[in-house]
């Protein structure tokens, strides 16, 4: 638990909430109810056991902010009591709730306990990964999957692990449980979709020859399934940027060709190509105060870039 000032709520409301959920308490040292409430939010707090965090202020001396969130929930009385996420104040209840009515309100918004172990395995497997510790790596995402079978980042990484290394029996089987996720043409994940295709090519392009795909399209250039081909023994080669090159090729003649097999290969290797937004610190500003906070930038990949801009082009 830690207190918080205009000097420190910065550093330890906003960017602590881009880490993790954190809880605001605001009181008073005159309220009778918020001396209820405040031990019950530390007990749980130590129960949680660092899926949330807890900040204090106090209305009398830090009122610039306490009024502020006050006027953005239309709430005038206290405790109040706001949930940050992501830098961001999200919801809050008013109140010295019993700890049954706390325990709900707390649980729909912080992570579970099984997905922050699987967070913590799916950092150390891409250290692990880094130094060159293949099979420690997958051992940790492998059981990052099992811990937690429904986090989808950590099942992506398993699988796109897996594919990297060429154990397509593996990741096929690490797939298979949300296989109908990217199936769904109405409302596909964008990860999982990327992945699927990704499995796809590995399976079409087997046996491929690359010299012969590439005489037919160097004897009809409009030769789109010896191209769409070749584009797949690319993908399953993890030669993204040629495998685009060819799928730009079809978008530019024939943009519907195939129900648009190529422009949704195209984007699904970006999606592949790309790396998640990280959870960023704040940026500091100074003056004035603001409470929702600004992530910082994340810098654009030169490549992603420039390939986006030739599917735009070639679209529009």
């Amino acid at each position: 638990m830690i207190d918080i000032t205009l000097q420190n709520f910065e550093a330890e409301l906003i960017n602590a909430s881009m880490r993790q959920p954190v809880l605001l308490d605001i009181w008073a040292p005159w309220c009778g109810p918020c001396r209820t409430l405040g031990p019950l939010l530390e007990k749980l707090e130590t129960a949680y056991a660092g899926r949330f965090a807890l900040a204090k202020l106090n209305s009398d001396e830090v009122p610039e902010i306490a009024s502020q969130l006050s006027q953005m929930f239309g709430v005038r009385s206290i405790p109040f009591c706001v949930m940050f996420v992501d830098g961001q104040p999200v919801d809050g209840f008013v109140g010295a709730l019993p700890e049954a009515q706390i325990r709900e309100f707390l649980d729909k918004h912080v992570p579970a306990g099984e997905e922050l172990e699987a967070e913590a395995d799916v950092e150390a497997a891409e250290g692990l990964m880094a130094e060159g510790d293949v099979d420690a790596a997958l051992a940790k995402l492998a059981h990052a999957v099992d811990t937690a079978p429904g986090d989808d980042n950590a099942r992506y990484e398993y699988v796109k692990a897996l594919l990297e290394l060429g154990r397509l029996d593996e990741a096929r089987a690490a797939f298979a449980p949300v296989a109908a996720q990217a199936a769904d043409t109405i409302t596909p994940h964008a990860r999982f979709a990327a992945l699927a295709v990704w499995l796809t090519a590995v399976e079409d392009a087997a046996g491929a020859d690359p010299a012969a795909l590439q005489a037919a399209i160097a004897a009809n250039r409009r030769d789109f399934d010896a191209r769409f081909t070749l584009a797949q023994h690319h993908l399953a080669q993890r030669r993204f940027t040629e495998a685009m090159d060819e799928l730009l090729e079809i978008i530019m003649r024939d943009k519907a060709w195939n129900g648009e097999v190529a422009r949704k290969a195209y984007v699904a290797i970006l999606e592949l190509l790309t790396k998640p937004a990280p959870k960023a610190a704040a940026e500091a500003r100074s003056g004035t105060l603001e409470l929702a906070g600004k992530a910082a930038a994340v810098h654009s990949d030169p490549l992603i870039d420039q390939y986006r801009r030739k599917l735009s082009m070639a679209l529009f």
